[in-house]
């Protein structure tokens, strides 16, 4: 195990069903250890990505696993198939993530468990406890949506992606990330980063918007999941709060009733990477907090909107 700034990091990997090997990381300090966080990250990103939350986390105790999906970062590279899912589709990147989670309990058993997703990863996210809410104590999505809302969008653009390079001041075409220049440059600079799927890891992202917006299968999770969702007002993804104040009131329709969000007014689509990220950061570590304590229901009274 190696030290990373505040997190001590440890990387390996696992086999999926295919055969591809995904790579991970699991990042911890000394802190006693309070619950486990996994991280899915966002379409044409990585892992290494998230240090900076990452480091705020394990400082508060909490043990942080995650993984390159495949097509994307260190598990990509050998075969430099950046953008491609492989014949088992998105739905085999969830699978990955539901093989991460068995690993991750497995190694601390007796702790909770918080699943947070962002952007691609907060729809992998949402398809995950579709199956598997019982097996989780908190789900967060960051830049998340209603993936049917965005797949309309998409059909009706010249490319899929003209619906999110729409940010002022339109510096690069990447601003819709967030508003810090650095933040931007740093991801049209990351050699591991990449602007789009393939287009068939992009049908297949989409298609997945179906059983994201249907409501016998919402029903399949648990009512009373612990959920947390936070946005930029000015993210393209959640459709500048109207797919992600869709998103909420689908799961409030399931019967879902322990939901908490902050909305940040000129946020785009990168929170935990804004300009204001100390503020989100600390708002995501008190409500996974607040759950770990029980006190979710006051944290939930308190939100930004």
């Amino acid at each position: 195990m190696a030290d990373n700034g505040n997190a001590a990091i440890s990387e390996f990997q696992f086999t999926s069903y295919d055969g591809l090997r995904i790579a991970c990381v699991r990042w911890a300090n000394a802190a006693p250890l309070r619950g486990v966080v996994q991280i899915a990250h966002g379409m044409g990103e990585h892992i290494g990505r998230y240090k900076e939350t990452i480091d705020a986390l394990t400082s508060a105790g909490l043990i942080v696993y995650g993984n390159d999906h495949r097509g994307h970062g260190r598990t990509a590279l050998p075969t430099g198939e950046f953008g491609e899912y492989g014949p088992g589709g998105f739905d085999l990147l969830v699978a990955d993530m539901v093989l991460l989670s068995n690993i991750a309990k497995e190694e601390h058993p007796s702790k909770p468990f918080f699943l947070l997703g962002h952007s691609m990863g907060s729809f992998a996210a949402q398809e995950y406890v579709l199956d598997h809410s019982r097996e989780i104590d908190g789900l967060i999505l960051s830049g998340s949506g209603a993936l049917d809302g965005l797949a309309r969008l998409a059909r009706l653009a010249k490319s899929p992606y003209d619906i999110l390079d729409d940010a002022e001041p339109g510096r690069t075409p990447f601003d819709w990330l967030s508003r810090d220049d650095a933040v931007v440059d740093a991801f049209m600079n990351d050699p591991l980063c990449f602007a789009e799927l393939k287009p068939t890891a992009l049908a297949s992202f989409l298609a997945a918007a179906r059983r994201l917006s249907e409501p016998r299968d919402l029903q399949r999770i648990r009512t009373d999941l612990p959920i947390y969702v936070f946005s930029g007002s000015d993210d393209p993804v959640g459709q500048q709060l109207l797919g992600v104040q869709a998103l909420i009131e689908r799961y409030r329709e399931a019967g879902i009733h322990n939901i908490a969000h902050d909305f940040y007014p000129g946020g785009r689509h990168e929170m935990l990477n804004e300009i204001n990220r100390a503020e989100v950061r600390a708002r995501l570590l008190n409500w996974i907090l607040a759950v770990l304590d029980g006190q979710e229901e006051r944290f939930a009274a308190a939100s930004v909107t």
